[in-house]
């Protein structure tokens, strides 16, 4: 035994929140755990502790459930956060985006249009991909250039990310994007001829994907920095989940992408004297995969979150919520967000 204490990383996100250096922060994990819940309350604790940045929660989950959770509508452009003067949303659409890459013209007639889509369809995982581009697009024709625009120039990106098996393609984006231009060049060199006879559509489709080229080889640099990139993981003390966890995070070992974080949503912190019997038996259930966590995971921060008294949507209860975060919850305490 070592004569070294061993101390535990913190319970918490506090790491997170008061990081200097972070430009991405990816959340995810199974469907139904509280991704949505989660990146929305990591974005808030980001924009009150560091009231001189500005933050952009995205949604890339085609489900988009962040208009559902702040109870207001948003888009594929960025806009502010009702009562936040440093926080913005958007929501982006991977099948739109799709589209605009595969329709240069707008013409269905178009053989080149029909070679581009036929491509794009045959490599999974390129709407994810696609998407992801896109707001990258979004983001630096959002930068101020030289004091020439009024746009916001964002200090960090929270990625609210679709359910696990979709997040491990979105990841996949170098290899993807390889995959699509060497589809792409395969085609050029075949139809060599034909494609010369487009004239604009053939220009048009090169310059997107040479800038889809530079943006993939840009952020594949800075996603395997851990002082730009981590992952939070989201589960609940469950068997499914915490499996899907796991297999989440060797993959984003072997991406080389930062995760430490985890956070264990829904938790029933009972009290012995409980009259609660069902409760109780479902705590005991959770302690146990709680124990197993502690022991696997002992290197993360193991945020553990109780089950709150009511649905967690609108700004006002996201706030409250969001304290459990950068606060370890005390058993006992209240978990009333009314």
């Amino acid at each position: 035994m070592s004569d070294i204490d061993y101390e535990l990383p913190d319970p918490s996100l506090k790491s997170i929140v008061t990081h200097d250096s972070l430009k991405w922060i990816f959340v995810g994990g199974k469907g139904g755990v509280g991704k949505t819940t989660s990146s929305s309350s990591i974005s808030i604790q980001l924009a009150l502790n560091n009231p001189d940045k500005q933050y952009l929660l995205i949604s890339t989950d085609p489900a988009h459930n962040l208009s559902d959770a702040f109870g207001e509508k948003f888009n594929k452009d960025a806009r502010k956060i009702s009562g936040m003067n440093n926080l913005s949303c958007m929501e982006i659409d991977p099948t739109s985006t799709l589209q605009d890459l595969t329709q240069s013209n707008g013409d269905p007639s178009d053989p080149l249009q029909n070679m581009m889509g036929d491509i794009t369809s045959s490599i999974p995982g390129i709407d994810e991909a696609l998407s992801f581009m896109e707001v990258i697009k979004h983001i630096k024709k959002s930068q101020k250039k030289d004091g020439e625009s009024n746009d916001i120039e964002y200090d960090t990106i929270i990625f609210d990310t679709a359910p696990t098996g979709h997040t491990l393609r979105f990841l996949q984006l170098p290899q993807t994007f390889s995959k699509l231009l060497a589809k792409f060049d395969e085609i050029t060199s075949k139809f060599g001829g034909l494609l010369n006879n487009l004239g604009g559509g053939k220009q048009d489709i090169y310059a997107k994907v040479t800038e889809l080229k530079e943006l993939t080889k840009l952020i594949n640099e800075q996603f395997t920095d851990p002082e730009l990139t981590t992952f939070v993981v989201v589960c609940i003390a469950e068997f499914l989940s915490l499996y899907e966890s796991e297999r989440l995070i060797q993959e984003l070992n072997e991406y080389g992408i930062d995760v430490n974080t985890i956070i264990i949503n829904q938790l029933l912190f009972t009290q012995n004297d409980d009259p609660c019997k069902r409760c109780q038996s479902r705590s005991k259930v959770q302690n146990k995969y709680l124990d197993q966590m502690d022991e696997l995971y002992e290197d993360f921060h193991l945020v553990k979150v109780p089950l709150v008294n009511t649905e967690v949507r609108g700004l006002e209860k996201l706030t409250k919520f969001s304290k459990f975060l950068v606060n370890p919850y005390i058993p006992g305490n209240s978990v009333d967000l009314d």
